[in-house]
């Protein structure tokens, strides 16, 4: 491939060609056929997006509680595997683990205190 050499006044004259070439917008099902045909953009179904929300919602609090992942899963007794694939949105998590979240983000310390109580009878 040769070198071509161009001035900064013909770089300059191309790009203002460029931007002054009119664009024409795509259409709605213009963007939804190339979206489809794409084999690289799954579409997405209900369950992949039940766990991006699931996720979000467990990361959101985490950090609003200012806990690592694993300080997280330690504090509440999840396994740390369960935070990361849950937040990750890797598996959908089941309905009891979506309540717990949701007792968490409501009342952190009263779930935390209860779990830590809990922990203490079975280790007496």
């Amino acid at each position: 491939m040769a070198i071509v050499r161009k001035t900064i006044e013909e770089i300059r004259a191309a790009a203002r060609l460029e931007a002054d070439t009119p664009r024409r917008q795509m259409t709605e099902d213009e963007i939804e056929a190339n979206a489809l045909s794409d084999p690289d953009a799954l579409p997405a179904t209900d369950e992949m997006l039940e766990r991006g929300v699931v996720g979000r919602d467990l990361r959101r609090t985490r950090e609003r509680l200012g806990l690592s992942q694993e300080a997280f899963a330690a504090r509440y007794g999840i396994s740390l595997g369960r935070v990361r694939d849950v937040e990750q949105g890797r598996h959908a998590p089941d309905p009891v683990l979506v309540s717990y979240v949701k007792l968490i983000a409501r009342d952190p310390d009263w779930v935390a205190e209860t779990i830590a109580g809990r922990q203490a009878d079975h280790a007496a």
